[in-house]
């Protein structure tokens, strides 16, 4: 494990020492052991939760972290991406980019001779569907035969969290409206790890079917950022896929209520139910913290 750039890079071995580490960070909070060294941040786009949980937990691990805006880099617009990949491996012990192509990352991990962090792509969100696996660990123990729902656009996340619940043994259900379901090599990726793990994989148009044998039910914003020009059209496509009580009565069980945020209240998710005892919405949040704290371990440290 050099870098941290997919999921589908990840053994189910990989995965689960991952979510172990996060659970023994968070629960033992254990002394600095990344002291001298630095993380470079390397942002194309703005973030609350990445940002401030990837400094926060390097700080807490002892190194230290420096964020740099897309106007301060310009990577791939002011020098080339191998340049930058170069210049920052002279200064900094780990790189965590979040960009919007996710070959600019594939190209700085090339070129790097440090590791790289996927901190999320239009591609994938490694980083969130880690913490999320840790959030539904922490909420239902043990994951085989667990059921994840998601419900919405078929975007970065869903093939993050479809790919790692694949792994792990979980079925993953995923309702989306024609013309916005995952992309096929992500369906491949995701249905050969469930051949393997014995999980099922959902693609479907139908978001009752989706949810009514589901364990957690997920969803996102219908709109990500790159995609502004399209959210009138998305708005009027999504309508019937937001997350109320009337979806979540098709349900046969409570399911617990997930989102990765910013969340657009009234749009995919109403906000009762947001704010309803099933939502583990914050405890994803913080897991964001423990999760990349165990990334940065295990690239920096290797244990």
């Amino acid at each position: 494990m050099r870098d941290f750039l997919s999921i589908a890079d990840l053994t189910r071995n990989d995965l689960e020492l991952l979510l172990q580490r996060a659970r023994d960070i968070k629960r033992d909070n254990p002394m600095p052991s990344l002291a001298g060294k630095h993380l470079a941040l390397v942002f194309q786009k703005p973030s609350l939760r990445t940002r401030v949980s990837f400094e926060v937990g390097m700080r807490q691990l002892g190194g230290e972290a420096l964020y740099l805006t897309s106007a301060e880099v310009g990577m791939g617009v002011r020098e080339p991406i191998k340049d930058v990949a170069r210049v920052l491996s002279r200064y900094v012990d780990v790189i965590a980019a979040r960009t919007f192509a996710q070959t600019d990352i594939e190209e700085l991990a090339e070129h790097a001779s440090v590791p790289v962090i996927n901190a999320l792509s239009d591609d994938e969100h490694p980083c969130q569907a880690l913490a999320d696996l840790l959030t539904l660990q922490e909420k239902l123990e043990d994951l085989r035969g667990v059921t994840l729902a998601y419900v919405g656009d078929g975007n970065n996340v869903a093939a993050s969290l479809a790919l790692g619940a694949s792994l792990l043994g979980m079925s993953f259900h995923i309702a989306t409206p024609p013309g916005y379901e995952l992309a096929a090599h992500f369906i491949r990726l995701a249905s050969e790890n469930a051949a393997q793990s014995g999980a099922q994989l959902l693609q479907t148009n139908d978001p009752c079917e989706a949810v009514a044998n589901a364990d957690a039910v997920y969803t996102d914003v219908w709109a990500s950022m790159g995609q502004e020009s399209e959210r009138e059209t998305r708005r009027a496509a999504f309508q019937a896929y937001q997350i109320n009580a009337d979806l979540l009565s098709h349900a046969r069980r409570r399911p617990l209520i997930m989102h990765d945020l910013p969340a657009h209240r009234g749009e995919e998710i109403t906000d009762d139910v947001f704010e309803s005892d099933r939502s583990v919405i914050f405890d994803q949040a913080e897991n964001r913290l423990h999760a990349q704290k165990a990334v940065l371990h295990r690239l920096l440290v290797g244990a």
